[in-house]
């Protein structure tokens, strides 16, 4: 009797997304497909909710998957795996959100949803700086700044951005980068004012990506002028990104330990400080700061920060600036031991200590 023995991981190795962007002249055939898309995904979401209603249970992606069998034999253009992987992704958002019912997928009008077409690692296949797609009879073209013939394809999607742009998101295995000569840990900080505040004393400035350009992408609303201003949101994302991108690289390529404060981001987006907690992009820069941790081999963990910004961080008292009206305050001295601290260089070094474990134990009410 034979068994199957399953591979071990390659600890060399791991899992990316590679994003690349597809020319423009298949933009059409694109949007077609997602249409598709977007009733199979409708179709699927109404089922599980009339299952959910009258037998009060879950239906699973197998389960749904029996009811789309043999849609492409009765004219439905997509591929069986792409149907098969719009079930999975609705079965795991569903359970995400913990939602009975997600959104609707919309094909037209002002509220359209971004082309989505999803498919599993045997849909696509690479030759000759093209992309070969099991629903396409010609060839995608595409940026190949990748050079994909290195890597062996996975499963991934098709996605449009909001200025009408399609790119291809496909999961590769690539060989971890060397690991980080850091051997410090660092402490940080978010803020709006500035960016960041590192324990080391280090204050990073805080770019101003929608700011900026808010003028002019109010001129193109007002205009109707809606290209314009789908270039301008472009233009804001890809210069924040950028930006994030630099900072979080120089941050693990110096430091072998790296802690953060939970800020929660999404509480904040829902009060009157949400255009800049939303231009600041913190949940982002800590997704970009854990990944790149991983395959660096550097030490990733986010910190409780409660009153980070009131506690000393040389003597531990509470005597730092509180409430709304304290927020511009951004030197303080600590009435207990006289030190003059930098409002976000003193949050920094406490959550450094908490993330080692040290000046916690000492303020039982702020343990971690």
């Amino acid at each position: 009797m034979s068994m199957h023995v399953r591979k071990p991981k390659n600890p060399d190795q791991s899992t990316r997304v590679l994003k690349l962007r597809l020319k423009d002249k298949h933009a059409v055939a694109l949007r077609e497909q997602a249409y598709h898309v977007n009733q199979v995904w409708n179709y699927c979401n109404a089922l599980s909710f009339q299952i959910w209603e009258r037998e009060r249970r879950f239906i699973s992606a197998y389960d749904i998957d029996a009811y789309t069998a043999g849609a492409g034999k009765e004219g439905l253009p997509l591929h069986s795996t792409t149907v098969q992987s719009i079930s999975s992704e609705l079965v795991t958002r569903r359970k995400q959100f913990k939602k009975v019912k997600l959104r609707w997928r919309v094909s037209a009008g002002s509220r359209r949803s971004l082309g989505w077409i999803p498919f599993k690692a045997s849909a696509l296949r690479y030759r000759n700086g093209q992309v070969l797609f099991s629903c396409f009879s010609k060839p995608l073209s595409l940026w190949d700044s990748y050079e994909l013939s290195n890597y062996e394809l996975g499963a991934g999607n098709f996605s449009e951005d909001a200025h009408g742009r399609w790119y291809l998101n496909v999961t590769v295995k690539v060989i971890r980068p060397a690991k980080t000569t850091g051997k410090s840990a660092v402490g940080i900080d978010l803020g709006l004012k500035d960016f960041a505040g590192l324990s080391t004393g280090e204050v990073i400035a805080a770019d101003r990506f929608y700011r900026d350009l808010e003028p002019a992408l109010a001129v193109s609303q007002r205009a109707r002028k809606k290209v314009r201003a789908r270039a301008i949101h472009a233009k804001i994302a890809n210069r924040r990104q950028d930006s994030l991108h630099k900072l979080s690289t120089r941050l693990v390529a110096e430091h072998g330990t790296i802690f953060v404060g939970n800020v929660n981001a999404a509480g904040l987006v829902k009060t009157r400080m949400a255009k800049s907690v939303l231009d600041a992009g913190w949940s982002k820069f800590r997704t970009m700061l854990k990944y790149k941790c991983d395959d660096a081999g550097a030490w990733f963990e986010e910190v409780n920060e409660a009153y980070s910004t009131q506690t000393c961080s040389e003597c531990g008292a509470l005597g730092g600036p509180k409430g709304m009206e304290g927020l511009g305050i951004r030197e303080w001295i600590c009435l207990r031991c006289n030190a003059v601290h930098h409002r976000d260089v003193n949050s920094a070094k406490i959550i450094l200590a908490r993330g080692h474990a040290r000046l916690a134990g000492g303020i039982p009410f702020l343990s971690v």
